[in-house]
């Protein structure tokens, strides 16, 4: 750009990033300039992003929850997302639902886990690397998801004294207790869990055996061969980015229950090395579709300031949090309630039905909820603890390749990526 004196001549010749240095407002957003590069906000500057500078200062949770509906390009943020804060030294894990991971994680030089029934890759759900409380807690949450219901407290006794019984039988050895050492006692060796329950034997028996079949179907059911023995050896989870691929059995039923025993297995195994860990679970609604294993999400994401770690919550539509259980139900309230565990959301393009539930859980303006219809492909609104900005996600070059999910579908790579 170009000015002239009173005279004509040129008093000043400068170019726009010139002008972004005098004016930094234009440069940077309202966050501030730290952490990731994600876009342009709606007034033209740059907006950033890093949970891990912001908290204490605009945040008190560091996690997040992405919606949108399909084809606005929410995956390609998470993807993006977790590329850039790979250059910062932050290590990242993934529940790959769709096996949409593997362009990332063969840019970073990693080989996803993929698991599927009867396949060469097991996680073991009961790795010792969780402690005793992170064992027993995910075993309850598992078997009540795997019976619909909340466990009953004997039946809670019985299942605390059986994993007690395998772990003290690998007390002395080198390998670790399994989910079928812990379904053996349940089903055949009830006898262990007399004393401790004050009950005779045929009572013990017939108050674990539904709890004992239900987790049966992990161990010699149609689910057989994926977390029901030790963690294969090999499985580096020293790595970058730690991608799970349970697309395999997407469709099947179990899939918040596989998708519980995946986060506990990595959680576990993924060694603290100082660095800041970002974790995204895909589909979540998945998981609050089934109360226990819900809870067990629910009380793990409370733990993420502690453990200076990011969960991701990515889903669809908010009224998937009123489809996990009827009107009213512990279900739906569980899955509400997680938004008070996600500080920051975004938010991409929601249809006109959605937008009273989406303005009533979120506590929207008119305005922002008036804006949610109209937003383009890439476009979101960001809610940043009591903050609001839009944003305009923008891709590299390189980038659109590693989260374009329309490849099938369009003959070249769409202007921001995939889903």
């Amino acid at each position: 750009m170009t000015s002239r004196g009173s005279q004509g001549r040129h008093g000043h010749r400068a170019t726009t990033a010139h002008v972004q240095a005098a004016y930094p407002f234009v440069a940077e957003g309202g966050l501030g300039g730290r952490g990731v590069y994600i876009g342009r906000d709606a007034y033209g500057g740059s907006f950033c992003y890093d949970p891990f500078e912001l908290y204490g200062r605009e945040l008190t949770s560091p996690n997040l929850l992405v919606a949108g509906i399909v084809g606005r390009a929410k995956s390609s943020l998470v993807k993006t997302y977790l590329w850039r804060q790979h250059v910062f030294g932050r290590r990242a894990w993934v529940i790959d639902v769709k096996g949409e991971y593997r362009p990332l994680a063969a840019a970073l030089g990693v080989v996803p886990i993929r698991l599927r029934p009867g396949g060469d890759v097991q996680l073991n759900p009961l790795t010792p690397a969780s402690g005793w409380d992170g064992q027993l807690h995910l075993l309850q949450s598992i078997a009540a998801g795997a019976l619909g219901r909340p466990l009953a407290p004997e039946e809670i006794m019985g299942l605390t004294e059986a994993l007690r019984a395998a772990c003290e039988a690998h007390a002395t050895l080198l390998d670790e207790p399994t989910l079928p050492e812990v379904v053996d006692i349940l089903l055949h060796r009830t006898d262990v869990l007399v004393p401790a329950m004050v009950m005779s034997a045929d009572v013990v028996a017939d108050t674990v055996r539904q709890m004992a079949f239900a987790l049966n179907r992990l161990v010699s059911g149609d689910l057989r061969g994926m977390f029901d023995g030790p963690t294969t050896s090999g499985v580096d989870f020293d790595a970058p980015l730690v991608v799970l691929d349970l697309s395999d059995v997407y469709d099947s039923p179990a899939l918040p229950i596989l998708m519980a025993c995946g986060t506990a297995c990595l959680r576990a195994m993924i060694r603290d090395s100082g660095a800041k860990l970002i974790g995204v679970v895909d589909e979540a609604w998945q998981v609050l579709s089934m109360l226990g294993v819900g809870e067990w999400l629910q009380a793990n994401m409370k733990l993420s300031r502690a453990l200076g770690q990011q969960i991701i919550l990515v889903m669809h539509r908010f009224a998937d949090l009123r489809a996990v259980g009827a009107e009213g139900s512990r279900e739906v309230r569980l899955a509400e309630g997680l938004l008070a565990e996600t500080e920051t959301k975004v938010i991409y393009a929601q249809p006109p039905d959605q937008l009273p539930l989406t303005r009533e859980l979120l506590g929207l303006t008119d305005t922002e909820a008036e804006i949610l219809p109209t937003l383009r492909r890439g476009e979101a609104l960001w809610k940043v603890g009591r903050r609001s900005f839009l944003v305009h996600h923008r891709l590299s070059s390189f980038e659109q390749a590693l989260v374009n999910t329309d490849a099938r579908m369009l003959a070249g790579a769409p202007e921001n990526g995939g889903a």
